[in-house]
């Protein structure tokens, strides 16, 4: 029997609803509650429009709000201690930190951000993990494990993409 299956589906949404989303929480335009509620919105509309479409394989964990790299960081707890990191799971704000660095005002950063590089010779960009000597790897996010789980309750049993 033959299985289709796709390596990721675009999560951005049909009008950029991502884009939009992730820049208004960033001015404190939405709360980090309606910037999820967005994800889990898109990511269901994925999950169904795939499903519906015969595909035998629907992957899970092929969305990301900001990238997969800084996704696997975050997995890993790969955090670099400039960010003073102390928690048990890497959040969504504690990524966006990574992301962005830490502002001590409307415009400083006392906390530069990851370095941001292209993709190949592509204008996509990720950011770049930081290791170290004294870098622990351990489980410091359920994002994999949480998106299989939410696909799984809409009654979709997807394939775990890494």
């Amino acid at each position: 029997m033959v299985k289709t299956t796709l390596l990721g589906f675009p999560r951005i949404g049909r009008k950029r609803e991502l884009k939009t989303a992730t820049e208004a929480f960033w001015k404190e335009k939405i709360s980090l509650e309606e910037l999820k509620a967005v994800g889990a919105r898109l990511r269901r509309e994925n999950w169904e429009f795939q499903h519906r479409a015969g595909i035998s394989l629907v992957p899970s964990n092929d969305f990301s709000f900001y990238d997969h790299v800084l996704d696997t960081c975050a997995l890993t707890g790969a955090v670099p201690e400039r960010f003073k990191w102390q928690g048990e799971k890497v959040d969504l704000a504690t990524c966006f930190y990574l992301a962005r660095g830490i502002a001590t005002g409307k415009t400083a950063h006392s906390t530069p951000a990851l370095e941001m590089t292209k993709w190949f010779d592509t204008n996509y960009h990720y950011l770049v993990p930081e290791f170290g000597t004294d870098t622990e790897f351990r489980l410091a996010s359920l994002k994999p494990i949480e998106e299989f789980q939410e696909a799984l309750a809409m009654g979709i049993k997807t394939k775990r993409c890494y």
